[in-house]
């Protein structure tokens, strides 16, 4: 595997070599691996430069690593064209591991920004859990150069910024505070109003009665139990006090169904926070964007021995927390039957891992990588 794995690294690099003879273009070119379309982020980033600095171009590259071996096979023509945009460009903008960022020698005046895929961070990733049960081979780490190449990484607040350099390897001068283009949207009632119509357009039901969002993180190979915590907790609601959707995370094979509960495969996380009263989450980063839409937080970690074990996070989950953590669905039920959230710990919260809003964040992340963008 190994073996393999360097001579198609060779063979990149080899190419790469022969593209990089194309001219540098004024072009700042969006990477993500996170979706097959741009996130919310990188739409309101290309948005204000163009505006901002009419005479660069953009170009958008977002497609998942799907499962199959076609899929697969479609990625590696896909790395082509990032390869001819990474030659190209002037600034490169990332939300997650790029493999052709990490492991090409890149042009002196190419400049790259990972402004990652999550307001802020809690469980641990990439350099921190190394030959954990969920992370990355370190062996396989070393070989594929993992997260190497950035000149700067973005970070909501100066309280994470150590998780981040732990996680990406990298010192805290190269960790940038700017909190992401989403929590300007966050505060934007234009965009409030248009995500809670789409919504309640295909759920009608869900303008009747105060919503509960469960929205979980990702855990690996843990589907089966995933999904039997998932249904006790749509059977433990009173139905006729609640509504309750389970918006799983987009990597878990989540097929149930329940006869009362809304079981959304059609809208993001982001956009049911906004017509949801209270989230319930467990380990996922969506709590930072519903401590910025002042939701009352509760934490349903019923695997809360295993996962600390098998991925652990950065914080003591147990003291930072700002809500109850339940550890059985009848628990958290009755937890937010009894409002049992204190509004002031999830501010608190806020403002200890989320900088004070500015409500033109995009603009501030443009104007910072135009001020550094090189010659």
């Amino acid at each position: 595997m190994n073996r393999i794995l360097k001579t198609g690294i060779k063979i990149f690099q080899c190419l790469y070599c022969i593209i990089k003879c194309f001219p540098t273009q004024k072009k700042v070119t969006f990477i993500s691996r996170q979706s097959n379309s741009a996130s919310l982020d990188i739409s309101m980033l290309e948005k204000v430069i163009l505006e901002q600095h009419p005479d660069f171009k953009t170009v958008i590259l977002c497609k998942k690593i799907e499962g199959s071996i076609l899929c697969k096979i479609g990625y590696c023509f896909h790395m082509l064209r990032q390869m001819y945009h990474l030659a190209t460009s002037q600034i490169v903008i990332l939300d997650s591991y790029a493999i052709l960022v990490s492991i090409l020698n890149h042009k002196p005046n190419l400049l790259i920004i990972q402004m990652w895929h999550s307001i802020g961070t809690m469980k641990k990733f990439g350099y921190s859990i190394l030959d954990m049960e969920e992370g990355s081979s370190s062996q396989i780490a070393r070989i594929m150069k993992m997260h190497a190449n950035y000149d700067y990484i973005l970070a909501a607040s100066d309280a994470y910024k150590t998780h981040l350099a732990e996680g990406f390897h990298y010192p805290l001068s190269k960790i940038v505070t700017l909190p992401l283009p989403r929590v300007e949207a966050l505060e934007s009632s234009q965009y409030a109003v248009g995500a809670r119509e789409k919504i309640f357009l295909s759920y009608p039901q869900l303008r009747e009665k105060p919503t509960i969002l469960y929205v979980p993180t990702f855990r690996k190979g843990e589907n089966q139990e995933f999904a039997q915590a998932a249904i006790a907790l749509a059977d433990a609601v009173d139905y006729s006090r609640y509504n309750l959707i389970i918006k799983a995370h987009p990597l878990a094979e989540f097929k149930e169904t329940h006869p009362f509960a809304v079981i959304d495969h059609r809208f993001s996380s982001f956009d049911m926070l906004f017509v949801c009263d209270y989230v319930i989450s467990d380990y996922s980063c969506i709590i930072y964007e519903a401590a910025v839409l002042k939701r009352p937080l509760y934490f349903y970690a019923y695997d809360y021995d295993r996962y600390m074990s098998t991925r652990d996070i950065y914080m003591d989950y147990k003291k930072e927390m700002p809500g109850p953590i339940c550890s059985t669905a009848a628990e958290i039920v009755q937890a937010i039957s009894d409002q049992a959230c204190d509004p002031e710990n999830v501010q608190k919260f806020l403002r200890k891992y989320v900088t004070p809003k500015s409500n033109h964040e995009t603009k501030d992340i443009v104007d910072f990588i135009f001020s550094r963008k090189k010659v």
